[in-house]
């Protein structure tokens, strides 16, 4: 399902603990309150993901038991344990205990029964726990990390068993007014955006991309910005007008419809376009190599359409230094010259028989 980068607070403690520490618990704390830091178990978790072993010797001691049993469950999981339901039935239990009950881990640890539930192929009691858990995180913790996976993990859900209604209709409740993290609307953005335009609904559709892209931008997601740019500019090359408005104020006039109202009718305007396409050619990497590169995929496309290919000379003079056999065919079908096909055409061939 879905994942969520550890928050920079965490990670930036981490950094600080190998260029000033190690340090004592009273000066840990200090930091913890400096950075807002809601738990230890944050801490905790961020310190296993990067590996700050001293650090996570000297903060388990401050886990309470849920949070203990929730961190063994972490452990578990990144060292590929794949059988964890019983495991999260006892941590819940603890959860739940009056003498050490934790309503957010409650809900968090639902969530987690509920893609264990998920991947054994029980999708009532998935959908139930992941149901349970939304409800529960949005009441004691609202727009946080954990409320924010409980939801795009229940929009998954729906898309995963062919309900992409009611996918969207999660994506809907991740507001971008209600404190949920640039990074959570960025990714709900780019669903209901793909939702939207499978749907024929071209003006939501190229709106949501638009969002996505901004808040990806915020939340330092490159390549979610490139993905949701991308999207933005195939949703609108065939609605280009002049006069259109910029997207920024076509965003900001969007108000809800009723099921019964019309669609609105989509133009774009080519300034948005293009401010779009030369940012996300500004930050993609220096190398072509990748055995997947769905954005140097998009954007080459893109640039083909728009008359923008000579900003991809460099990649279109080396075929030699791509390794992504869907690349090369796109760029095959972009190039004029003659001489240049048949290189492009020959490292196909190369790629296809490996």
């Amino acid at each position: 399902m879905t994942h969520i980068d550890v928050p920079n607070s965490p990670g930036y403690l981490i950094s600080r603990w190998r260029e000033k520490g190690p340090v004592e618990l009273p000066k840990l704390t200090e930091w913890k309150e400096e950075m807002n830091i809601e738990s230890w178990l944050m801490i905790a978790e961020a310190a296993m993901f990067l590996d700050a072993a001293e650090l996570l010797a000297i903060v388990e001691s401050e886990l309470t038991p849920a949070e203990k049993a929730t961190l063994g469950l972490v452990r578990r999981r990144m060292l590929g344990d794949q059988h964890l339901e019983q495991a999260i039935n006892d941590a819940i239990e603890i959860a739940k205990n009056p003498e050490s009950r934790d309503l957010k881990l409650e809900g968090r640890l639902r969530m987690e029964r509920g893609l264990s539930r998920f991947e054994s192929g029980d999708t009532e009691g998935a959908e139930e726990d992941l149901t349970w858990a939304e409800i529960r995180l949005k009441s004691v913790s609202k727009a946080s990390r954990d409320h924010d996976l409980s939801l795009l993990n229940k929009a998954a859900f729906h898309m995963a068993v062919g309900a992409p209604l009611m996918a969207l209709t999660v994506y809907s409740d991740i507001s971008r007014t209600a404190g949920h993290a640039d990074e959570t609307i960025a990714i709900s953005r780019i669903g209901a955006s793909r939702i939207r335009a499978s749907l024929g609904h071209t003006f939501d559709a190229a709106r949501h991309a638009w969002n996505a892209h901004a808040h990806a931008i915020k939340a330092f997601q490159t390549n979610m910005a490139i993905e949701a740019g991308t999207l933005y500019i195939e949703l609108s090359l065939d609605s280009i007008d002049e006069n259109a408005e910029r997207m920024k104020d076509q965003v900001s006039q969007a108000k809800p419809r009723s099921a019964t109202d019309d669609e609105p009718n989509y133009s774009a305007n080519i300034n948005d376009i293009e401010d779009v396409f030369m940012w996300c050619h500004s930050k993609l990497p220096e190398s072509n190599s990748g055995e997947q590169r769905p954005d140097l995929r998009a954007m080459v496309s893109i640039a083909s359409k728009i008359n923008k290919l000579e900003l991809f000379e460099n990649l279109l003079s080396n075929p030699d230094g791509v390794e992504d056999s869907m690349l090369v065919a796109i760029i095959q079908a972009c190039v004029s010259d003659e001489e240049l096909r048949k290189k492009w055409n020959q490292r196909l061939t190369v790629l296809t028989m490996i």
